[in-house]
């Protein structure tokens, strides 16, 4: 969500890495399973048990930022006022807030007038503007929290060019320090829209004025900060869109505010950053706006189905006290979201199984049953606020997915996507999730046991549909045998070569795989003729292509989602028809650019 100041879209160019570049020898490895990367150092606030779950709650941008008939008359963005907050306040206690939601969070503007020009009061600090908020808003939080409810306000990273004041305004509590002792001389800009001059941390006067403004929302009451245009991200790099020292002052500013503060930042955060968003913060939006900026408040194209390609490598990132943000979840009104049924149960298992914060920008007194029933499905919910892992693919991405994450009783969460733009079946395959036989299945969204299964699930899904199971497994265990990529059994072609990797299971892996390069695995032994879900272990700093075969037959077009770098190791499966015996399986980049290849593990049916 972002300041309509400026620019909504913007293109991100990225450059295409080619992956290992230097081949080193390297023996037949062992078969221990992949190191599994440390986790990021946990966010300080999750102590005071801030954020333990993914906050959930009502936004006020969608609406801001629709052209949706009726929503903005007074001219674009014009929505915000406190009448139009308070209206939805009423709405959230008395609809949803008995399900878990419980913050309304004011989003961009509500210091600005309908021109959109900005309001400070005496130290360089937003003041509201007495049009959209006549009574100011603290006023306003009193009333959100009289419905036992939670305050939420927002703030673009920086200090903003209208604050500055010839660098002559004092700063709240901090004897001889004006505006022009927080920001550098040359007075760079920062920020998604470079809409303020970057602060100066090195002088102690900068944290003074970080401290004066989570001082003025704890004084207001307020419980949660959405922390605008932050970079690295928000479509920005470079020294001057580094805002991490920024982060790091606000978390330090909250800490001794005196209220508790959720500390959100927003978007499309760099996730070489990750850990820098986890200690300093409560949440990160991982993606752009998932705003259409159109006539309906979203569409499926513009920018829903973004996250399925762009949610798994951040997964590895979330947990208590810091959420991975995929955005608001506008499912509550069909109409007014401008999805169709099967893309709003999609787009609402999505956010829940990867555990994503659930607050919705819909009118909440305009809901209709369909979104009611979405937004308010307990089993859902608890997937997405229980101790369940965030799911995801299980398998190689293409159109037809299937997402899981294993449950703490030994059942597993799976999700089936179908995000094709025509109707195609989709099977989840126990070997994928390391068992094979029977297993009991339960359809989440519709509270039904669906019975027994053999082997696998396969269902029907529409264009754009998903099914969400809870999987418990009767069948039975198995284990697999590992091949690694860099062992001198297997054949490599093209530039295909060997390299030095740390995460990987035997500390190497084969890179250089495009444009022709091929790995092919010899002597790989199946117990039997028939199918099998191979795991491939992969390194991929973005999401690639690759042609997977057996014995020379046709091969499989797959694509491996991102594992956010080049030194993360993820697994998925794919499947391949073996017989018995030994066979070869080929990973051929095809005329494209693939993953590095750790190692793949067969079952041992």
């Amino acid at each position: 969500m972002r300041s309509p100041a400026y620019p909504f879209r913007a293109v991100l160019v990225l450059a295409l890495a080619a992956g290992l570049t230097t081949a080193v020898p390297a023996a037949m490895a062992a078969t221990p399973t992949a190191a599994t990367p440390t986790a990021a150092q946990a966010p300080a606030a999750a102590s005071a048990g801030v954020a333990d779950k993914p906050f959930m709650g009502w936004t006020s941008w969608s609406m801001q930022s629709s052209k949706y008939p009726g929503l903005n008359p007074d001219g674009d963005y014009s929505y915000l006022t406190e009448k139009n907050v308070l209206k939805q306040t009423n709405a959230l206690a008395s609809k949803l807030k008995k399900y878990g939601y419980e913050y309304v969070n004011i989003d961009a503007g509500w210091w600005m007038d309908k021109a959109w020009k900005p309001n400070f009061e005496a130290y360089g600090r937003q003041a509201a503007d007495p049009v959209r908020f006549p009574r100011g808003m603290k006023p306003v939080a009193d009333d959100i929290h009289a419905k036992g409810l939670k305050a939420g306000i927002y703030l673009p990273v920086g200090l903003q060019k209208e604050a500055y004041g010839e660098g002559k305004v004092p700063i709240f509590d901090a004897p001889g320090c004006t505006t022009a002792d927080i920001v550098y001389p040359d007075l760079r800009t920062t920020n998604g829209w470079d809409s303020a001059y970057k602060i100066d941390f090195s002088d102690p006067c900068a944290q003074k004025y970080v401290d004066s403004q989570a001082r003025m929302f704890a004084d207001w009451g307020y419980d949660f900060l959405k922390l605008d245009g932050v970079g690295p991200g928000s479509f920005k790099s470079g020294d001057n869109y580094d805002n991490v020292p920024d982060v790091a002052a606000w978390q330090k500013a909250i800490a001794t505010a005196g209220r508790p503060l959720h500390l959100e930042v927003s978007w499309s955060l760099d996730i070489n950053h990750a850990a820098d968003w986890k200690k300093y913060t409560n949440g990160w939006r991982i993606d752009t706006d998932v705003e259409c900026y159109c006539n309906t408040l979203v569409s499926w194209e513009n920018s829903v189905n973004d996250r399925f390609d762009d949610a798994p490598k951040w997964t590895r990132f979330a947990g208590p006290g810091g959420w991975n943000d995929l955005d608001a979840i506008d499912v509550g009104n069909g109409e007014m979201d401008g999805l169709t049924k099967a893309e709003r149960q999609s787009y609402m298992t999505l956010w829940a199984i990867a555990k994503s914060p659930l607050y919705t920008g819909d009118d909440l007194t305009r809901l209709d049953d369909y979104g009611i029933s979405l937004l308010t499905n307990k089993d859902v919910l608890a997937i997405n606020q229980g101790s369940t892992p965030p799911a995801r693919p299980v398998t190689a991405t293409g159109n037809q997915q299937v997402w899981s994450a294993k449950n703490a009783d030994g059942s597993y969460t799976v999700a089936l996507f179908n995000l094709g733009d025509t109707s195609s079946a989709v099977t989840a395959d126990w070997q994928s999730l390391g068992f094979t036989g029977q297993a009991k299945v339960r359809d989440v969204w519709n509270k039904e046991d669906l019975g027994t299964f053999k082997d696998k699930v396969t269902q029907a899904l529409p264009a754009h549909g998903s099914r969400l199971f809870t999987v418990t497994p009767r069948g039975t265990a198995f284990t697999k045998t590992a091949y690694e990529a860099e062992s001198p059994a297997n054949t490599l072609t093209g530039n295909a070569s060997v390299g030095d990797c740390g995460g990987c299971s035997g500390t190497h892996k084969v890179g250089n795989l495009y444009q022709g390069g091929k790995l092919q695995f010899n002597d790989v032994v199946a117990t039997k003729a028939g199918h099998y879900m191979i795991d491939v272990s992969y390194i991929s700093g973005d999401a690639r292509p690759a042609k997977i075969s057996s014995n020379g037959n046709g091969a499989t077009a797959l694509k491996f989602p991102s594992t956010a770098d080049w030194g993360t190791v993820e697994t998925v499966t794919v499947p391949v028809t073996l017989k018995a015996g030994k066979n070869t399986i080929t990973i051929d980049s095809g005329d494209d650019y693939a993953p590095d290849i750790d190692r793949i593990a067969v079952p041992q049916l």
